[in-house]
């Protein structure tokens, strides 16, 4: 593991104990079931503002993979190519009328289908990689 990617692991670390609750729960949940989708998977930190100094966490493997938000009501975890991506299990529920990208949101006492989770992922690097 680089510096890099090591830094940005502890900066998602931190983003999800700011996170607390469920949310904090959910975003490591969700982490977990990413990282376990392929060996070459990398955390980075992106899209840093003003009014979003920790920045965005990102999954990256030949591009951005999926990125995760914690937002007021919901964990949102945002794909931006997946609109291109089967989703056969119905997994994707936000964003659904944009042209590119798909996101999951899990609300509080949701649960997720880590295996068909997992296969997404796998299938957003498939993707990344056809170019």
């Amino acid at each position: 593991m680089s510096d890099i990617e090591s830094s940005a692991g502890e900066e998602i670390d931190d983003i999800i104990a700011a996170a607390g609750g469920w949310r904090a729960e959910a975003l490591a949940g969700l982490r977990r079931v990413v990282l376990s989708a392929d060996p070459g998977i990398a955390e980075e930190i992106k899209w840093r503002k003003p009014s979003k100094p920790e920045g965005v966490a990102t999954w990256v493997c030949d591009g951005n993979v999926c990125m995760a938000d914690v937002l007021k009501k919901a964990v949102r975890l945002t794909f931006p190519k997946g609109a291109r991506l089967d989703d056969p299990a119905g997994l994707f529920n936000a964003r659904l009328d944009g042209a590119t990208v798909r996101a999951i949101d899990l609300v509080e006492g949701a649960a997720v289908d880590e295996d068909q989770l997992r296969l997404l992922v796998r299938n957003a690097i498939a993707e990344n990689r056809r170019g």
